[in-house]
């Protein structure tokens, strides 16, 4: 059973990452399942540190991203989500090709949401665990 609340394709959702660093990382959704997103980066100049390895700021932004979209495709209405935290064990060092996110969730709550997020080489080898903790921000209603 489908977890989103609200119907997008994946040339909507990857159109959210337009004219941000989503699209400056390279970063692209590929799939949508019926219970997570999976997204690629290149890594190349825009992602790699000066040692020539993937950076972990950059792993982060991929996990941040897949989180925080799959998030925002488990609410509804006016309602929108922001992340609280995030974490990230950095577990294998990439330096070519390009890494590959999966992102499914642990809880999916009526104020918050945590998302995993496993990131892994050409090789599908896992190089990084992220963990997203996000609130659902709902209108105030006035009057």
């Amino acid at each position: 059973m489908a977890i989103w609340k609200r119907q997008a394709t994946l040339a909507q959702i990857n159109a959210f990452g337009a004219d941000t660093m989503v699209a400056h990382l390279g970063i692209r959704v590929t799939a949508l399942h019926d219970d997570g997103l999976e997204a690629t980066m290149p890594v190349d100049a825009r992602t790699r540190q000066p040692f020539g390895l993937l950076h972990g700021g950059a792993s982060a932004a991929l996990a941040e991203t897949l989180g925080s979209m799959a998030g925002y495709l488990c609410t509804e209405g006016e309602e929108t989500l922001v992340g609280l935290e995030i974490n990230a064990n950095h577990l294998r060092a990439v330096s070519k090709g390009e890494v590959r996110g999966r992102c499914r969730a642990l809880h999916l709550g009526r104020t918050h949401q945590v998302w995993q997020i496993d990131i892994f080489d050409n090789d599908d080898r896992l190089c990084c665990s992220s963990r997203l903790t996000a609130t659902v921000i709902r209108p105030v209603a006035r009057g």
